[in-house]
């Protein structure tokens, strides 16, 4: 069991690095120092920087499905849901502020270093993206349901770089609101053209 909580807490911290100072920028001994292990401790667990990688995207991409499963049985409407993917901006909006959004920024690193694992990454957004044409396609938005789901991860990606760029969580509100009053109107103008 010692193991098993080892490997979590390494795979836990390894995450929170990647995001805060980046994949390339963080090593073995920054990971073992936050979990307070000996490197032979840590290479008993992980035999590379790619292997504990791989299990940070594994366990991102495992968290996002939980809280998505979460969202589905709250019992939320289909608007809803949108609105939790798109107000979670505003939960996170310090983090954001500080190092921009985990799944962009890691996909961007990976993607420019052509790292082997960058595909691996995406699938965060293909997760989100299929979620959020599910949700689409059941507020009766049809072949247009893609199309908009990807303008809000579009949307919510752009809300992110711009906050972290510029500093500014007051930003995030502002575009949030936005976002909101948008799919407002485009639910409101599919009923009606129904």
């Amino acid at each position: 069991m010692e193991t098993q909580s080892t490997r979590q807490l390494i795979i836990e911290q390894a995450d929170q690095l990647f995001y805060q100072q980046g994949f390339e920028h963080t090593s073995f001994a920054n990971i073992a120092e936050k979990v307070k292990i000996s490197r032979g401790n840590f290479y008993h667990h992980f035999k590379s920087k790619d292997e504990i990688l791989k299990a940070v995207i594994e366990y991102r991409l495992h968290a996002t499905q939980q809280m998505l499963e979460k969202w589905q049985d709250d019992d939320l409407n289909p608007d809803k849901r949108i609105r939790s993917f798109i107000n979670i901006l505003i939960m996170n909006q310090t983090k954001i502020k500080l190092y921009g959004c985990p799944v962009g920024t890691l996909c961007s690193e990976l993607s420019k270093l052509q790292h082997s694992l960058s595909g691996d990454a995406s699938g965060l957004f293909t997760l989100f993206r299929r979620w959020l044409t599910t949700q689409f396609q059941q507020l009766g938005f049809a072949a247009k349901s893609d199309e908009l789901a990807m303008h809000v991860l579009a949307r919510s990606q752009g809300i992110a770089v711009m906050a972290n760029a510029f500093q500014d969580a007051s930003f995030i509100k502002q575009e949030v609101e936005l976002l909101n009053s948008w799919l407002t109107h485009r639910i409101c103008d599919e009923v009606v053209t129904h």
